[in-house]
């Protein structure tokens, strides 16, 4: 199924059995040889989470709080993280985040289906940028309406727009996954496509989701060689902790070198936490 951006005329189309994984150096697919050789000088060394999130190159721009995608405050547990690919050659990352901002990624709200009337999810991610659009306590719009891909998943959208490199945003949303998995203690088992949750009402029932990574229409070769990346960004991981992507506002408080989380921050204003509107009582861990 794809949505239409309502009031950005020049946006078209968007979109949002875990593989096995293989390691890089034994990647048996043609086309996961190919996109290692796109992108440049491999992982590197061992990296603290704050150097993880460098090289990921987070921006956050929030959809507002009480407001389309965020209209009602749905707290999450997550336990997945979901994989998606926009199919939309005209929209970057920075497009994405400004129709998810007015309120321009509609759709149809009904009983079984969307919840909101709106599409939303956590990170876009581009080849030279990856941005958050939610904080990752709260439940998105962009896998299977009711289901637990909503209800317990962490969204990722991959740009595939014209003059992007795919295999560079593959690899920045792998360092992103890994510093997620880090964060939300989610094992690499758990980080899924899209394709892995049941769309109830609709068809096909499981969407071949992310498009470039499936083989055949499901998850396969090239799935194994995505998680491959993620499994080896987790591995660079030193202990520690960074920035709380759990909550707005933590990159805002972040220093570098200094793992200060928003909690902190936000009690020290009055307990609530910036740029999110929480009800009173609110779980705040």
């Amino acid at each position: 199924m794809k949505y239409r951006f309502h009031h950005l005329p020049v946006l078209a189309a968007l979109t949002t059995l875990t593989a096995g994984f293989v390691y890089l150096s034994s990647c048996s697919s043609n086309k996961g040889k190919h996109w290692e050789s796109e992108i440049s000088s491999g992982s590197g060394g061992m990296v603290s989470p704050v150097g993880m999130l460098g090289e990921v190159r987070l921006k956050q721009d929030f959809i507002q709080s009480g407001k389309y995608g965020r209209r009602l405050y749905r707290p999450m547990f997550p336990r997945y993280i979901t994989i998606h690919e926009t199919e939309n050659p005209d929209g970057d990352a920075y497009a994405h985040a400004k129709a998810l901002k007015v309120g321009a990624l509609r759709a149809h709200q009904r009983p079984g289906g969307n919840r909101i009337g709106f599409l939303a999810w956590h990170f876009t991610v581009q080849q030279d940028v990856a941005i958050q659009h939610i904080p990752t306590r709260e439940q998105g719009e962009h896998a299977d309406f009711d289901g637990p891909g909503n209800n317990f998943s962490i969204g990722i959208e991959m740009c595939d727009h014209r003059g992007n490199s795919f295999p560079q945003t593959m690899a920045r949303a792998a360092k992103l996954a890994a510093y997620l998995m880090r964060e939300h203690n989610i094992p690499l088992n758990h980080v899924v496509p899209h394709y892995y949750w049941a769309r109830v009402g609709t068809s096909p029932l499981h969407k071949p989701c992310p498009q470039q990574l499936m083989d055949g229409g499901q998850p396969g070769r090239k799935w194994a060689w995505f998680l491959s990346r993620v499994r080896a960004e987790y591995a660079r991981l030193e202990p520690g902790s960074g920035p709380r992507l759990r909550w707005a506002g933590a990159m805002r408080f972040h220093e570098t070198g200094a793992a200060l989380s928003s909690i902190y921050f936000a009690r020290r204003i009055g307990g609530v936490s910036v740029g999110v509107r929480l009800p009173t009582g609110a779980a705040r861990a």
